[in-house]
């Protein structure tokens, strides 16, 4: 495929679902934007729903310098454990954190088309929201199930969407813009040794918010107790289970639906939590976009 560097070549992107694989998502962004390619339109679910829906308010510089600069620790903090019998965790320390971090609008007023995909738990149905909150529609996207709560939104109890269609396509049919670019979180493994990926000397770990940010997480954590002696083993088996689901029904999705473009994160590079290794995942992103999208320069 030949791309004129003069056009002005439009997007829609579709941003998947596969934790914190999609902080990959970040280094795609920033390659397209670098290459001169104009975004328009994001279908995501998931996390593919909290950095495609950042993006599009305008606000993913602020959210890279966070989650560059968390750790382990700072993740468990943020972690509201509910202890009930539909998730371990309410979600609402994060959603709090982020919107105070790049704020709330509505969906209807993003300078960019967005579409968060969420999955009705009771009516076996892909939920489409496009109206309404932004981060209420994150807050559902991401509801995966045994980690996070259900959301009640609409009537609906949500839950991730990824359950259902972790590739969300279909939003982006009626969309009149040059290229549909996929991003798909369950690639196939890559050989194990061979991750992480390496950070290029060239693209600066440190951002002007780091120190600020840092701050923030301190004291937003520091009246929390610890708890990072808590057995995950049982979710992460849970966790594996449910993305062997996602790699068939995505595998599945790509090929009803070809993309004109698509980009395979192998499924093995980091587990679902693994926030703190921002710096490596973003720059994979970057690097699969630059193999996989053709380069108008």
């Amino acid at each position: 495929m030949t791309i004129e560097p003069q056009h002005k070549t439009t997007v829609s992107l579709v941003l998947g679902s596969g934790g914190a694989r999609g902080l990959a998502h970040i280094g795609i962004i920033q390659w397209l934007e670098e290459q001169g390619y104009q975004i328009r339109s994001i279908s995501g679910c998931s996390i593919g729903a909290l950095v495609g829906g950042i993006y599009a308010a305008g606000k993913l510089d602020e959210y890279e310098a966070w989650v560059r600069a968390i750790g382990r620790l700072d993740i468990v903090h943020l972690l509201d454990l509910s202890w009930s019998n539909s998730g371990l965790i309410k979600g609402d320390k994060i959603i709090n954190t982020l919107t105070e971090l790049v704020g709330d609008t509505d969906i209807e007023q993003l300078p960019i088309s967005f579409t968060a995909v969420a999955a009705n738990i009771d009516d076996n149905k892909e939920v489409w929201l496009d109206k309404g909150s932004l981060f209420d529609a994150i807050r559902a996207s991401i509801s995966l199930p045994l980690l996070f709560t259900p959301v009640l939104l609409n009537g609906d109890r949500l839950i991730d969407g990824g359950v259902l269609n972790p590739v969300p396509i279909a939003p982006t049919f009626s969309d009149q813009n040059d290229l549909t670019i996929a991003v798909n979180l369950s690639g196939e493994p890559v050989k194990v040794g061979s991750c992480p990926i390496p950070v290029s000397q060239d693209r600066p770990e440190s951002m002007p918010l780091h120190q600020r940010i840092s701050s923030y997480i301190s004291d937003l954590t520091g009246s929390v107790s610890k708890r990072s002696s808590f057995d995950w083993e049982a979710y992460d088996i849970a966790h594996q289970a449910f993305d062997a689901m996602q790699t068939t029904i995505a595998r599945q999705k790509l090929a009803a639906y070809p993309p004109d473009l698509s980009i395979d994160i192998p499924r093995n590079v980091c587990s679902t939590l693994e926030f703190h290794r921002a710096a490596e995942l973003i720059e994979l992103g970057y690097q699969a976009a630059a193999k996989n999208i053709p380069a108008r320069t």
